[in-house]
Formats: C-alpha cells, sequence, structure tokens
C-alpha cells in the first residue's frame, strides 16, 4: 500500500520503529557480552529491558489509535546492529572496543530519538492523544539512554586506558 496520506505515514513510521526496537532486542545482549566495563553491560542489559517496555507501549499506541502495523523491517536499524557487529568482530576486547560499543549504542539512540520525536509530532497532529503520550514517553527513556552512554564515556574512557 502506498503512503498517500498521515495516517498511512504514521502507521509506517510506527511498523518501522517496531521492527527497529526488535532487531535492537536481539542486539543488545551481544552488546553486554562483548562490554570489558561491568557498567557498560549493566547499562545494556537495563537498555534491554526498557527495549522491551516500548515495545510493548508502541502494541499499546496500535489499541488506542485503532490502527495495524505493517510487516516491514527497519533496514536503517539492521544497517547499525551490523556496524556495531563489526566492531565487536574486528576490535579486540577492552577498552577501545568498549569505546566502540557507546558510539554505535549513541548511533542508535539517536535514531530512536529522532524516530520517537517524529511519530510523537504525527500522533498529535493526527488526534492520537494517548498515543502521543506513550510516544513522549519512550522519547524521554531514549534521551535517558543516550545521556548516561555519554556519562559512562567521560566515566570509563581515560587517556591512559585508550592511549593516543
Amino acid at each position: 500500500m502506498a503512503t498517500k496520506t498521515l495516517n498511512d505515514l504514521f502507521i509506517h513510521a510506527l511498523s518501522d520503529v517496531y521492527s527497529a526496537e526488535k532487531q535492537l532486542t536481539k542486539a543488545l545482549p551481544r552488546l553486554a557480552r562483548a562490554a570489558t566495563s561491568p557498567d557498560l553491560a549493566a547499562a545494556f542489559e537495563t537498555h534491554l529491558e526498557e527495549t522491551q517496555g516500548q515495545i510493548e507501549r508502541i502494541d499499546r499506541v496500535v489499541e488506542s489509535a485503532q490502527i495495524k502495523l505493517k510487516r516491514v523491517k527497519c533496514v536503517a536499524m539492521e544497517g547499525l546492529v551490523e556496524e556495531g557487529q563489526e566492531q565487536i568482530e574486528e576490535i579486540e576486547k577492552g577498552p577501545i572496543l568498549d569505546a566502540a560499543l557507546i558510539a554505535a549504542a549513541q548511533k542508535v539512540e539517536h535514531y530512536e530519538i529522532a524516530t520517537y520525536g517524529t511519530l510523537a509530532t504525527l500522533a498529535k497532529k493526527l488526534g492520537y492523544a494517548d498515543g502521543m503520550k506513550l510516544l513522549l514517553e519512550t522519547l524521554q527513556e531514549e534521551k535517558a539512554t543516550d545521556e548516561k552512554l555519554t556519562m559512562l564515556a567521560k566515566q570509563e574512557l581515560t587517556e591512559e586506558q585508550v592511549g593516543k
């Protein structure tokens, strides 16, 4: 079905982020296992729990808006996950890999922040007030995760750990 209306665009974007979140639930355990820093591993495990809650929240948006998701694959997330996997395979376990994992995770967060911000705006325009509130809740979680990752990068990565 072609995207012809704002509602079509909303459904497509929501379907896309649903796929993205599902892909992320498979990738986060790999990131946690690859992390050297216990704090970073814990952050990935916490984000996995949040992501599962975000998937449930999408289900609630669908229900409240009385729409049906499409079966799509988020190629953006697929690429981000693949990039993270390549780094796990190419970089020796340690502080440099941790830095790469943080960077990869922040790319994911920035994608999600942009997506949920757009979805919340579309939900508002379409009159999906309940859906908008749920999407804004997820947006705030994604921003908080991004901030946690920034703090971890500052705490974990000293000059002596990463060399120059």
